[in-house]
């Protein structure tokens, strides 16, 4: 018999200023701070989505360390990178459901046999939870990224420099040149 506590919503609420961390199965995962390239492509992303929720009047684009709460039976929140999300306000609380897209943008610690498996499952997590697009963004080694839909989660689009990557069917419309993630 475990004496181990469950981590819960309200241990998210404990943390400490700009601490990032996510509820998986019984835990609190928690998120390393990441460097330079990875940090500007995420706000990079964030700009061109704010753009677009003002240009459309619908949705909104959050930041690093936003938190979706989910309730599936092995994950109990997200927190992506970049994420755009049409769901209701909820004030200071965290926000309930999924983002229609959510942005993962890797840093040093995102690349191995292990951290493929993590994003695979988290990936898995945030299609069962509705997400509908989730961005795999790799600014340090293959400059590239890869455009997973729920429609088909096996298959990404891949999108390099030079090209302009799109999140359909979540945002139509919305496109981002791969480039501007290296500015």
């Amino acid at each position: 018999m475990s004496s181990k506590r469950l981590a819960t919503v309200a241990d998210l609420h404990l943390l400490p200023d700009h601490q990032k961390a996510e509820l998986v199965g019984d835990d609190l995962v928690m998120m390393s701070p990441t460097g330079d390239l990875p940090s500007s492509a995420a706000g990079e992303i964030f700009v061109a989505l704010r753009d677009y929720a003002r240009r459309t009047g619908t949705g909104r684009a959050y930041t690093d360390n936003a938190a979706f709460l989910v309730s599936l039976p092995g994950r109990r929140s997200f927190s992506p990178d970049a994420a755009y999300y049409a769901g209701p306000r909820s004030g200071g609380g965290f926000l309930e459901g999924a983002p229609l897209l959510a942005v993962e943008v890797r840093s040093e610690s995102g690349y191995g046999s292990r951290a493929e498996q993590a994003m695979a499952a988290k990936r898995a997590d945030y299609f069962a939870a509705g997400t509908l697009v989730v961005w795999d963004v790799d600014v340090l080694r293959e400059e590239r990224v890869l455009v997973y839909r729920a429609s088909d989660p096996e298959h990404p689009a891949i999108y390099r420099r030079g090209e302009t990557a799109e999140a359909e069917p979540a945002l139509p419309g919305w496109r981002l040149a791969v480039d501007a993630l290296f500015q």
